[in-house]
């Protein structure tokens, strides 16, 4: 894994690996954690299990790369976009926490992220987005009988 003659161990690309394997390994962690047993066959252990693989693989062929010199140039991130992004994700979390509920959220966290990557059609994202939360909250929490965060809107389904 000796670098190309002319170019340079990228730095920045070891560290993600190194980041990757060590999310790997908490997952790993975490799965083997778990108190759960499988009644027939596969059972909850092994998707955590199949990720952790997969993550490590990744982490194994981005450090090969990285050692390389060979990962692609990383551009500027627009750091408008991550923080709309962010902001829709801290006010999903936030309504959440409040007793806002799941659709309000989504909706919002919805239309952020379209004005994120450049859409100027803040109130029809919304509108948008709050009915993709209906259709996500029915089939989660109706059809599959998962819970989901309740707020005023999702006591009324």
């Amino acid at each position: 894994m000796n670098p190309k003659p002319g170019t340079r161990i990228d730095v920045g690309g070891v560290v993600i690996a190194l980041i990757i394997l060590l999310l790997s390994a908490l997952v790993w962690w975490d799965m083997s954690n778990l108190s759960l047993g499988a009644t027939y066959g596969v059972g909850p252990k092994a998707m955590p299990g199949v990720v952790s693989v997969g993550l490590a693989i990744l982490a194994a062929a981005n450090l090969v790369q990285a050692l390389r010199g060979e990962l692609p140039h990383r551009e500027v991130g627009d750091m408008r976009a991550i923080l709309l992004i962010l902001g829709g994700l801290a006010a999903l979390m936030t309504l959440i926490a409040i007793g806002g509920g799941f659709i309000i959220g989504t909706a919002i966290l919805f239309a952020a992220t379209a004005r994120a990557f450049g859409r100027n059609a803040f109130f029809t994202d919304l509108a948008i987005g709050f009915v993709l939360g209906v259709v996500a909250y029915v089939l989660f929490a109706k059809l599959l009988s998962l819970s989901l965060p309740m707020g005023p809107l999702e006591h009324l389904i």
